[in-house]
């Protein structure tokens, strides 16, 4: 991803309590990133490469199955409309994107496959030990994607629909590549967004990195006043508002992008705090015209549940919208979002799964020899390799149905192809 442009458009700590962090696991701010920073603020610049002279490997991810080759840019995107909200002081709010796309025919001749992370942002993900990866086991910035940097595209469909793919709270925008690889294979424009001062580390193209600093010294002071749920909705704010400058910013993506998205064919999806941003921006925004929500809950607290729904829970969605959960018990505020939506929606659950179960962990935690009991406490006793296909193939349906008018049938009922998915609404 070493293509970069830049574009402008004026539009834990462990004092933290255990209420707290269900609070904020609950709203999609895992709780694995607030003990995080001393060990991400400990790492050096040479962490990546110390980690791959220990034993740490490069993974391998699960290959696309769509007709298309892959390929992929990324961006330096400004928003000079407001001042940053984690650092006031800096007077435009800066992110970056990733931009993944159908390659022409044979466009990756002997262009370098795309890191699956940039070095500046996978030392500090590595000295975290990510959601049981253990540190050095490998190597994030030498692990590659399918998909080739600054491949021509494939104009020859005209326009395609586009994607905004949000990761969780604490994660970085790559940790749901499977799944975007998998749809920009299948004939979408996928792009992936960091909230800068949220994910763990964003490398921009100068070489800097801005880490979390910012978003965990407010969340500490928020504990300590008992503000966490104003937090909690401040930082929804933040994720709707830089989805809002993105879709404002499809008509200037880099590498030519912007002529082959469909920009009345929008569609977000995301996990756990990036699918609360996909249910909530989508109620706010009507340019996102179908959305899926990977086990975000949609509410700012967790205790007492059901008692501090988001906006889009309380009012629910009149266009269609998929919820896909892990195998826990009845999440209060997607009923109170069922029972006010009007649009198409489906509730799925991944039997046996765990919240991570929809990341990137399913196809990298086994990868380290992690052990049975490591998986189901990471992952759940859902087969990983089964938890990567069913996601693909009911989140394509989806979208194939909705943006493409295309319908495979897949969401009418129980499929004997996918005995792990279980339909709950």
């Amino acid at each position: 991803m070493t293509s970069s442009s830049d574009s402008t458009a004026s539009s834990g700590s462990s004092a933290l309590t255990r209420r707290t962090l269900l609070g904020l696991a609950s709203a999609g701010l895992a709780a694995a990133l607030l003990p995080m920073s001393a060990s991400a603020s400990a790492s050096a610049p040479g962490s990546a490469r110390a980690a791959t002279e220990a034993g740490a490997v490069a993974a391998r991810l699960p290959a696309p199955t769509g007709p298309y080759g892959i390929g992929t840019v990324s961006a330096r995107l400004v928003d000079r409309s407001r001042h940053d909200p984690w650092v006031p002081a800096q007077p435009y709010r800066e992110l970056m994107v990733s931009v993944w796309y159908p390659a022409a025919p044979g466009a990756g001749d002997g262009r370098p496959r795309a890191r699956y992370m940039a070095p500046g942002a996978a030392a500090p993900w590595d000295a975290s030990a990510p959601h049981g990866i253990p540190k050095g086991a490998l190597d994030f910035a030498a692990t590659r994607t399918h998909a080739r940097e600054g491949a021509p595209a494939d104009t020859r469909g005209g326009r395609r629909p586009v994607l905004v793919y949000a990761a969780g709270a604490g994660d970085p925008r790559t940790w749901g590549t499977a799944l975007v690889e998998e749809m920009a294979g299948r004939g979408y424009v996928v792009v992936t967004l960091d909230h800068t001062y949220e994910s763990p580390a964003v490398q921009f193209p100068d070489g800097s990195v801005k880490d979390f600093g910012p978003v965990m010294k407010a969340f500490q002071e928020a504990e300590k006043n008992g503000t966490v749920p104003q937090l909690l909705k401040k930082t929804t704010d933040v994720r709707v508002a830089d989805s809002k400058f993105l879709l404002d910013s499809l008509g200037s993506l880099p590498h030519g992008l912007s002529a082959l998205v469909d920009r009345r064919r929008v569609g977000m999806v995301g996990h756990s705090a990036g699918g609360i941003a996909a249910a909530q921006t989508m109620y706010e925004d009507r340019r996102v015209r179908a959305g899926v929500n990977l086990d975000g809950t949609l509410e700012f607290n967790s205790e007492p549940q059901g008692t501090n729904l988001m906006p889009v829970a309380e009012h629910g969605l009149d266009r269609p919208f998929l919820l896909m959960g892990s195998d826990r018990p009845t999440e209060p505020s997607w009923r109170a979002f069922l029972s006010h939506s009007t649009g198409p929606h489906r509730e799925l659950t991944l039997r046996g799964s765990l919240h991570q179960a929809y990341t990137d962990l399913s196809a990298l935690l086994p990868q380290t020899g992690a052990d049975r009991a490591t998986l189901e406490k990471n992952i759940g006793t859902v087969d990983p390799g089964r938890a990567v296909t069913a996601q693909r193939a009911y989140v394509a349906s989806f979208f194939d149905r909705w943006l493409k008018n295309e319908d495979d049938g897949l969401l009418d009922g129980p499929s004997a192809r996918y005995p792990e998915i279980e339909f709950t609404g």
